[in-house]
């Protein structure tokens, strides 16, 4: 079994949170890793702008100041989005990080670099063959580094059930066409019965794919499947085409994570804190849906984000939540979106051989 360490929130003895994370990636075993003088991209996702439930970048600086003090040369890291918002281009996407925290000021000299370049175009290619995607389209920075250390807020996604560490590797790595490979079969359309023509879906497309008349029509030839609509339509009208849509997604983010991980040395942190509902990547973050549960960390993703996935489940759902307002389920992420199939995700990448779902969970007090 994979070896998945724990850290409570609770602090004794004067130690801080800061300090308690330094604590848990020494005892994972981070050390064990050859830093010295390697470039480490820090695989982080810098929030959009006006959603606050990101992670703040004092967590990534713990991070960065071990990886230092291993001889390492860290950069915080994350690529181009598809969508309306604040991270399209690399200009407004490190304005976005500098806002928040990731600044060479906060992060004592570490630098923030766009992955794919000014327009997400700069990328990779890395063939893999797997079931579902052949060759990976991988931001090149993430690419060129030697090592990587993904830093990952854990919270509910409205495609693949939760955004944990596979998402923020595999989705949050790759380039335009890469994210667009991961989506296509994200493609929406509008349920006529439910649609009530408010525009929402079409204020918030980038590709100004989508037109209003008697409902929402979509226009598969500008339409990059990215999802953003379905996850802002207020009467959910807007739903995948294909009835698997979100199963496909979570395969694909599986596979695009193997692509990144593949053959170098990497190390994976998670916090599961400030539990939003949906992803960072929107310019909201709703009320958390359970109480903050602790740090983790492991050399298997796989096996970190199964262990985060049955933390979370263990916990009560906050009332007056998004997740409190539904009926439960005994699997809060399908009681929130119950459209996903997070577990495909984790099954897929035990299939192409990323890590192990079986884990063994050490509290370092």
């Amino acid at each position: 079994m994979s070896k998945v360490y724990f850290a409570s929130l609770r602090l004794t003895g004067g130690e801080c949170i800061a300090d308690k994370l330094k604590r848990l990636i020494r005892a994972a075993g981070i050390g064990k890793i050859d830093f010295r003088q390697k470039f480490v991209a820090v695989k982080v996702h810098f929030g959009e702008e006006g959603n606050l439930a990101f992670l703040r970048a004092d967590y990534a600086r713990a991070v960065i100041e071990v990886i230092r003090s291993l001889g390492g040369k860290p950069f915080v890291t994350d690529a181009n989005t598809m969508y309306v918002g604040s991270r399209r281009n690399a200009l407004d996407h490190l304005d976005t990080a500098y806002r928040h925290g990731y600044n060479p000021l906060s992060l004592a000299g570490c630098h923030a670099i766009i992955a794919d370049g000014l327009k997400g175009t700069d990328d990779v290619l890395v063939p893999i063959d797997g079931e579902f995607v052949k060759t990976a389209k991988i931001a090149r920075a993430i690419m060129d580094a030697d090592v990587l250390v993904s830093l990952t807020h854990f919270k509910g996604h409205e495609g693949t059930g939760f955004g944990g560490t596979l998402k923020n590797i595999g989705m949050g790595s790759g380039s335009a066409r890469g994210k667009a490979e991961m989506h296509e079969s994200e493609k929406p359309a509008a349920d006529r019965e439910l649609c009530t023509a408010c525009g929402i879906c079409r204020d918030n497309c980038a590709h100004q794919a989508i037109g209003i008349e008697d409902f929402a029509h979509v226009n598969y030839d500008r339409c990059v499947g990215c999802g953003r609509c379905i996850g802002v339509c207020p009467t959910k009208a807007m739903r995948p085409i294909a009835e698997n849509g979100c199963e496909m997604l979570a395969r694909k983010v599986a596979e695009y994570t193997y692509a990144v991980c593949r053959g170098r040395p990497s190390f994976h942190v998670s916090l599961i804190v400030d539990v939003s509902p949906f992803c960072d990547c929107y310019g909201v973050s709703d009320a958390p849906v359970i109480p903050d549960v602790g740090m983790l960390a492991s050399f298997d993703p796989v096996a970190l984000d199964k262990a985060c996935a049955d933390l979370a489940n263990r916990q009560h759902a906050i009332a007056d939540s998004y997740l409190g307002e539904k009926t439960p389920s005994g699997d809060h992420f399908r009681t929130m979106h119950p459209d996903t199939n997070w577990e495909a995700g984790i099954e897929q990448a035990e299939k192409v051989g990323l890590g192990s779902a079986k884990y063994e969970l050490i509290d370092i007090g």
